[in-house]
């Protein structure tokens, strides 16, 4: 049984592992910068299995004009039980009345897919552009 928690403040190793399971080494080769990220981020729910984090969604922001959901990520042992779209909803649900909800992520077609279930449109369609610098 999955249950869910918003909290941000989160055992290291833990948090460690998790980043670790979906292969974001970006993240954990400074670990305190994560951590202090997590920490400082406007929401974090995350998703246990009994005691074992198992998923993440973080989102960053202003709450009122604009979220950006930073992290979301999902342990690949418990990919398709239902887990990413859950946590996606609830931060959907929360942020309801907020005007722009954004993401940035990589190209694939089950990605592609996910984020568009859940409602939205990617930058490469419409009238919309999105930039970036990654350092």
């Amino acid at each position: 049984m999955i249950t869910y928690r918003e909290i941000k403040e989160i055992e290291s190793e833990q948090l460690m592992d998790l980043y670790q399971s979906v292969g974001w080494v970006s993240y954990t080769a400074n670990f305190a910068r994560l951590k202090k990220g997590v920490a400082n981020s406007l929401k974090v729910v995350t998703a246990w299995q009994e005691d074992r984090l198992v998923g993440l969604i973080r989102v960053v922001g202003d709450g009122q004009t604009i979220v950006y959901i930073q992290d979301i990520l999902v342990n690949p042992t418990f990919h398709g039980k239902g887990i990413g779209s859950e946590l996606m909803k609830r931060i959907l649900a929360e942020y309801q009345e907020v005007r722009q909800t954004v993401l940035m992520t990589e190209e694939a077609p089950d990605i592609r897919h996910f984020y568009e279930k859940h409602g939205f449109n990617s930058c490469d369609q419409g009238q919309a552009v999105s930039f970036a610098i990654f350092k």
